[in-house]
């Protein structure tokens, strides 16, 4: 059975509900059907409302009346929509027996819900009809109305009445305190063509607002007691309702057209001022397009951003509500609403990320309600509640085009899926006022400082609904190119790895030529530690990274977080400096490491000279702890010397520097950093003065000190310790740990110094991981930089970030080490620090190598690592053919790997060469490795010759040929009567191998001062008949780039030619 429902009642449901006591089940089911199969349609209860509607608030004054519908009882009143309102209902009692009852959403300050009436109401008294006039209404149309608004000074003060077609209807504007609305009444055109004339009337007066409600365009009506009223500070009039005006239907036996004489009907003819034809305007012209105004009627399918204005019509189309003041319609706005628009934009192509075509009224344009929607409202996400003051800013302050306001909305969407609600609660991020801007706001002004046209004018509101020819920031708009946009770090990680492998070429990681020759453990090596680097112009739009800073004490490093993810970072001042201000994280609390005491609100500086590299070990917290569970963690430490005694707290600065009672005593201090307290590694850096701050007596924190709190008399060196060149590449290890800067030039993983394998507890035999760098040192004066290698091993891992080619890097306390072939190289120790100093740059300059006699290498100068040089080959040394395993590196004999010990999973085989030449200029004499696809340039052979010769070599697998004058010597491995044997052994001493060439060569052994030259040797030439003895150079040992073929060859080798 159905029951009376009190307003009171009604308020207090939590839950969405509908009652239609007039449908019978069938029609329900059928409304309800309406929702679709996703949709989740209104529960309908059995109540009876019975409530008075008026237009009145609770207070019952005059001054608030705005226009809003209630619904009142004796236990309260609730706002209500009504479709089609009869202005002779207002203050009647009704029985309402089809309606729906939303309650408040989130986003409503008031927490009032409201009524939705479907249907007309059923008076509960018979409603008095108000009889036709006694004698006919004297009217003015249109058309003479619009007349007498040019003679405003003889009827200011004359009241009259208007009659005609609704032609237009603006909404509610609310603007300097006043609430008004305006509609145009027009009359039909006599001829085609003909203009329609049009009078507009503005309606002010609280108790008239209502009147919005029930006007409908395209009828006809009679609004009586109107006057001329002016603008403020405008050029033109318009009629305006005064309190004792009255609203009705017209009706053409009630009325009297009024006939105006005279000057009346002189229309006033002022042309309107055409725009200019300026090469400015015509660029413009060019540039921005013109929106198209439109009438349409849809349905809402979607609710895009509520606070915002953004929906879906009909599943195609973007509609934007912000342009009009829409708070009324907000609370209706679901999918399922029926609306038609007057006079709306039509967008197409906006970009800025919007794909679909966008309708926009602005405050001309009409909105009217069809039909109620038969669903619940959805469940909003809080991005979809908070933030409506926030984006009516953007479109009343910062005046943004439509374009630019929906880039926007959907820029503010990125960020507060980044940040809220772990970071920032919705509200702070979103919520804005004049004395509070959001911070969403914030992150946006630059950008929009920039992308908003500088002619941008402020909206007035009477121009924009009233002036002719119309003017409305929705009239003309540009095609925007997204600015940026704001990713999550999630979505930007997932699409760098895709941009990363689809660019991904090993052919360019090696070499073509190289790869062929390299077994997979070879090629693997070279592709372990491959990188690729996405610049920000690789991503389109650009992407703007935007996170929480966070030292992260598991990890060991920087971190940029937020929702989705976190990103490892590295950051350098813009002047190639290291950040050293622990500001930017917000360090957590944390257990003391410092000896204990009372040191509450005491603090002492600290000059910061070494900072060892971040290493895993395993440390007993305490003596009752079993070694057996301990499990390695991050953990470094520092050294340093203290500045000064203890300083006490006063008010907020620190008092003077206690006397120490020792002065002689050493001042130096070590610092252990572990636990929660190794998020503070990356802000340490040598050279910085830090203040060790004990606030309470468990706590402990690291402020930067600025220079001005450093006592004068302390003389602090804030550079970087440099170990000199010929100290670095000497053989003296008095001090055996060196400091320098370098570029990093190449990074490989390798194996490892100390054998392959290792024992892990648990007794499993694992890799050892070892990675070399090579480095260009950086000395003074120098015009070709040494190179040197550096060997990282476990347990120095994780390597640092930012250790890729191209970077400059400083290097501090490496153990340098000499190789048993006199190489200097460094290896990293538990005291290592790593400190990059520049990224690589974006652009990288290819330097030809140098061209330099052979001689110059052993000048006492510095000589480039790299050259070239026009030689002549005098003979060969060895030769060496190879077909090895492509898994084991075994001899491949016909093709089958020869390892006994087990079966290779794969029967690829590769092939392999080595050649060495004695090489010289008329300078001096060089030895010259080549290997691979270099032998064949230094055979002379072509590429299907070499080929035809590797095959021949697949069958015994290994062909090997020494040579030594005045013939050769084979090995075992080749047959003097064998025609390939033969064929090597001529082809290596034919004029077409011992010829001259440009070789471009690297040092085997790179530069050091350990051994000293050998000194020039005799040697005996027979040049001809003559004998000749000259002291030569000791041999250099060299590795072959490229061998390439002269061309000039008459002026190379001339010496050895003549000799």
């Amino acid at each position: 059975m159905p029951s009376f429902v009190s307003v009171q009642k009604l308020r207090s449901h939590h839950h969405p509900c509908c009652s239609h006591l007039s449908w019978s089940s069938s029609a329900y089911e059928t409304w309800a059907q309406e929702a679709g199969p996703n949709g989740n349609p209104l529960p309908q209860e059995q109540l009876l409302l019975l409530g008075t509607l008026t237009d009145l608030s609770q207070d019952l004054k005059q001054e608030c009346r705005d226009g809003n519908l209630f619904v009142k009882d004796n236990t309260g009143i609730l706002g209500c929509e009504l479709i089609d309102l009869d202005l002779s209902w207002l203050g009647h009692l009704f029985l309402f027996p089809s309606w729906s009852y939303l309650p408040p959403a989130k986003w409503n300050s008031s927490g009032e819900g409201h009524l939705e009436i479907w249907g007309a109401p059923v008076p509960v008294f018979p409603l008095a009809t108000s009889p036709d006039p006694l004698t006919p209404i004297p009217v003015l149309y249109p058309e003479i109305a619009s007349h007498v608004l040019s003679h405003r000074n003889k009827l200011r003060e004359v009241q009259s009445n208007l009659a005609g077609k609704l032609v237009r209807l603006s909404p509610l504007v609310r603007s300097q305190q006043k609430t008004y609305f305006v509609l145009s009444l027009g009359e039909s055109p006599q001829a085609v063509g003909q203009a329609v004339s049009q009078v507009p009337i503005i309606v002010q007066i609280p108790a008239q607002l209502v009147w919005h409600r029930a006007l409908r365009p395209g009828e006809d009506y009679v609004l009586t007691g109107l006057r001329v009223y002016r603008i403020h500070g405008q050029h033109y009039c318009a009629w305006t309702t005064t309190p004792s005006s009255n609203l009705m239907l017209l009706n053409p036996e009630c009325v009297q057209k009024l006939e105006l004489a005279g000057p009346f009907l002189e229309a006033e003819t002022k042309p309107f001022p055409m725009p200019s034809n300026s090469p400015d305007r015509k660029k413009q012209k060019g540039l921005f397009r013109n929106s198209t105004l439109l009438h349409y009627k849809g349905t809402v399918t979607g609710v895009l951003n509520e606070p915002a204005g953004l929906y879906e019509l009909d599943g195609q189309l973007e509609l934007c509500l912000a342009y009009q003041q829409f708070h009324g319609l907000r609370q209706l706005m679901r999918p399922g609403v029926c609306l038609e628009l007057q006079d709306v934009h039509l967008f197409q192509s906006v970009g800025g990320g919007t794909t679909r075509p966008v309708l926009a009224p602005c405050l001309r344009g009409a909105i009217l309600l069809r039909s109620f929607s038969c669903q619940k409202p959805g469940t909003q996400s809080s991005h979809q509640v908070h933030g409506a003051s926030l984006y009516e800013q953007l479109i009343w302050k910062h005046q943004l085009g439509l374009p630019l306001y929906l880039w926007a909305t959907r820029a503010l969407v990125e960020l507060t899926c980044k940040l809220c609600p772990h970071v920032l609660r919705h509200r702070q991020f979103l919520q804005h006022s004049s004395e509070n801007p959001s911070l969403g706001l914030q992150l946006l002004a630059p950008a929009l400082d920039v992308l908003v046209p500088p002619s941008s004018t402020f909206r007035n509101a009477h121009n924009e609904v009233l002036e002719e020819p119309h003017h409305c920031p929705l009239q003309k708009y540009a095609r925007l190119q997204t600015p940026f946009s704001f990713p999550t770090l999630a979505m930007l990680a997932e699409e760098g790895q895709h941009k990363a492998w689809a660019s991904f070429d090993p052919k360019a990681l090696l070499p073509h030529p190289e790869a062929a020759y390299l077994t997979s453990c070879q090629l693997n090596k070279r592709l372990a530690w491959s990188w690729f680097c996405l610049r920000p112009s690789t991503f389109q739009p650009v992407q703007v990274l935007l996170g929480v800073l966070v030292a992260s004490s598991r990890k060991g490093c920087l971190q940029l977080r937020d929702q989705s993810g976190s990103l490892s970072c590295l950051l350098l001042a813009k002047d190639s400096q290291p950040v050293t201000d622990p500001r930017l994280i917000a360090p957590p609390q944390t257990e003391p490491t410092c000896p204990e005491g009372p040191h509450v609100g005491q603090s002492r500086l600290f000059l910061l000279s070494h900072k060892e590299t971040l290493m895993k070990l395993s440390f007993c917290a305490s003596s009752r702890a079993s070694a057996e569970v301990l499990k390695p963690t991050f953990s470094f430490q520092v050294s340093g010397i203290w500045l000064g005694g203890t300083q006490r707290k006063e008010g907020t600065g620190w008092g003077p520097s206690e006397p120490l009672k020792d002065e002689n005593k050493d001042q130096k201090v070590l610092l252990l950093f572990l636990g929660s307290s190794v998020r503070w590694f990356a802000f340490l850096h040598p050279g910085q003065v830090y203040r060790l701050v004990m606030p309470h007596s468990d706590e402990w924190t690291l402020e930067l000190e600025s220079s001005q709190y450093v006592p004068e008399e302390l003389s602090i060196h804030r550079t970087l310790p440099e170990s000199s060149l010929p100290n670095l590449l000497s053989g003296n290890f008095t001090d055996s740990l060196v400091s320098f800067s370098a570029e990093i030039l190449s990074r490989t993983v390798c194996e490892p110094l100390l054998g392959p394998c290792r024992t892990k507890p648990g007794n499993t035999r694992a890799l050892r991981r070892c990675v070399k760098l090579t480095v260009a040192l950086e000395p003074a004066n120098c015009e070709f930089p040494p190179h040197l290698d550096i060997y990282m091993e476990e347990p120095h891992f994780p390597l640092p970030l930012g250790l890729l080619p191209g970077a400059q890097v400083h290097f501090s306390q490496l153990e340098k080490k000499i190789s048993r072939s006199y190489n200097v190289y460094c290896c990293f120790q538990s005291s290592t620090f790593v400190q990059v100093l520049s990224f690589p740059p974006e652009n990288t300059v290819s330097v030809p190598l140098p061209h330099i006699y052979l001689a110059e290498l052993l000048l006492g100068g510095r000589a480039p690592f790299r050259a070239t040089a026009s030689c002549h080959v005098v003979s060969v040394f060895s030769l060496q053919l190879l077909w090895v395993c492509a898994h084991c590196s075994s001899i491949c004999s016909q093709g089958r790997c020869t390892r006994q010990d087990s079966t290779c999973p794969t029967q690829t085989s590769v092939s392999q060469a080595s050649i060495r030449l004695l090489v010289e200029d008329g300078t001096a004499e060089a030895m010259v490795a080549c290997k691979n696809h270099h032998v064949a340039e230094a055979l002379g052979l072509c590429p299907s010759e070499w080929t035809s010769l590797l095959e021949c070599a697949r069958g015994p697998g290994r062909v090997a040929l020494q040579f030594t004058r005045p013939g050769a010597q084979l090995e075992s491995s080749a047959k003097m009567g064998e025609p390939l044997t033969l064929f090597l052994r001529t082809l290596c001493t034919s004029p077409s191998v011992l010829r001259p060439i440009v070789l471009s060569f690297e040092l085997e052994k790179k530069p050091c001062n350990i051994t000293p030259l050998e000194p020039p040797r005799l040697q005996r030439f027979q040049c001809g008949e003559l004998p000749l003895l000259t002291k030569m150079n000791p041999r250099l040992q060299l590795a072959c780039l490229s061998i390439q073929e002269p061309e000039h060859p008459s002026s190379l080798g001339t010496f050895a030619s003549s000799c």
